[in-house]
């Protein structure tokens, strides 16, 4: 099945907000959004996802990709393309999902973590793949499932991942991360969030020269 392309990006960076609440969602984003974020994911176990992914794209749709992560079935797929979401996120690999959400037109972003689940969400249409929780499979076990993937596919890695390791990755051939509670706490004010977006991306650009992803 042919996929939604992974966007170019100056920075392959994914902001993950677990746990945001509603009114929190203008202040925090527009934090991440001013210090470079160009992906946004609000996970569906987070209160009231639904509003806060809704309120997300209506604020900033149309400055950055606005997407749900924890997304484990078709319908939540359908009901983010429906509400103007661009990006999915989930932490398996289940087939029907990333098919159901590519046919959507979304960017699709499934996690896997082995050989059979990473070349499975290929063979499915993912954009790019969520190797999770990267922390355990650690850059040498993402670089030996690396080795038998097409050449053009998009690896990241999710779980573990903060500014103080991506040169760890970077010597793997990984430039695309999700960022979670490095980056953001449930509680956390916008100022707080601001400071640790502003430490990731310097890192990242320390890293890999802000060049596109």
């Amino acid at each position: 099945m042919s996929s939604v392309i992974w966007p170019n990006l100056k920075r392959s960076l994914v902001a993950i907000i677990r746990g945001i609440r509603n009114d929190e969602v203008e202040p925090v984003l527009e934090a991440l959004i001013t210090e470079g974020f160009e992906i946004i994911e609000i996970p569906l176990n987070s209160p009231e996802p639904w509003v806060s992914i809704e309120r997300a794209v209506r604020l900033f749709g149309d400055k950055v990709l606005i997407g749900a992560g924890t997304v484990l079935t078709t319908e939540d797929a359908q009901r983010l393309a429906d509400i103007g979401g661009r990006i999915m996120v989930s932490p398996n690999t289940d087939a029907d999902v990333i098919r159901h959400a590519t046919s959507c037109g979304l960017i699709t972003m499934p996690g896997c973590y082995t050989a059979s689940e990473a070349l499975l969400a290929i063979r499915s249409g993912a954009s790019a793949l969520k190797f999770f929780p990267a922390d355990s499979l650690g850059p040498s076990g993402i670089a030996a499932i690396k080795t038998i993937l097409p050449k053009d596919t998009v690896v990241g890695a999710v779980g573990g991942v903060s500014d103080q390791n991506f040169g760890d990755y970077a010597r793997v051939g990984v430039r695309t991360f999700g960022i979670g509670s490095s980056l953001y706490r449930s509680g956390d004010s916008a100022e707080t969030v601001q400071a640790k977006a502003r430490l990731t991306i310097t890192a990242y650009d320390e890293v890999f020269g802000g060049a596109h992803g």
